[in-house]
């Protein structure tokens, strides 16, 4: 099977495999990130096949949704991409790419690392922020019944890796305590590029969500219809 036929093959598995999944973490998700890694790609040095294998298999199985089983993602995309034949040097990068890219694997120490792991990790990270960014926080928080904001409820801004897993505060929160962070955390100069405008995107967002929250007018006299 050459390499066109396996990334078609990986695309009908994970759309099959995701079918009916949380709306943040579906196929458009990953469809998504792999136009954003094949973008980002393109201006850099790397095995595109690598790439878009763990563009395409990165939330295979988020352990999120698995009892937060941090391996059955990595041994999911090993287990389909051997029975395609793929050569075992490229699933096993495939696997760390998964198995570090995520936001909570930052929390750690990171041994393993990769060109192919800084643009996946880009191309995944740029879906976090900005309108979809937006939209997908408060998809996975009404998915999960938390409040959308609760002023009594601060961010916490230096949590471990545990309390960042097992955190269930307001969505508002996870703007201050992860979403905000991408921007700084990018690896790549097109990933750095995109991302400052979605990050400026979401920086307006706040400031009207505030205004309207606190039921405070942007002009002094509104024009009345």
């Amino acid at each position: 099977m050459d390499t066109k036929q396996v990334i078609e093959s990986t695309v009908i598995f994970v759309r099959e495999t995701l079918a009916g999944a949380e709306a943040g973490h579906d196929w458009w998700h990953i469809n998504r990130v792999w136009n954003n890694a094949k973008l980002i790609a393109s201006h850099e040095q790397a095995d595109l096949f690598v790439v878009e294998l763990a563009a395409l298999l990165h939330d295979i199985a988020d352990p999120k949704f698995h009892g937060g089983d941090e391996e059955v993602g990595p041994l999911t995309a090993g287990n389909f991409l051997s029975g395609l034949g793929v050569q075992q040097a490229v699933i096993e990068h495939v696997q760390n790419i998964i198995r570090y890219m995520s936001f909570k694997a930052s929390f750690g120490e990171v041994t393993f690392h990769s060109n192919e792991l800084a643009i996946v990790q880009d191309a995944d990270r740029l879906d976090a922020i900005g309108a979809i960014g937006i939209a997908r926080a408060f998809t996975y928080g009404g998915y999960k019944n938390r409040e959308m904001y609760n002023p009594d409820i601060a961010p916490n801004l230096n949590m471990s890796k545990e309390e960042y897993k097992n955190s269930s505060a307001p969505t508002i929160n996870h703007f201050y305590e992860k979403l905000l962070l991408l921007k700084d955390k990018m690896n790549t100069q097109t990933g750095k590029a995109i991302a400052q405008q979605r990050h400026a995107f979401m920086e307006q967002y706040l400031e009207q969500f505030y205004v309207e929250w606190n039921g405070i007018e942007r002009e002094q006299n509104p024009e009345r219809q």
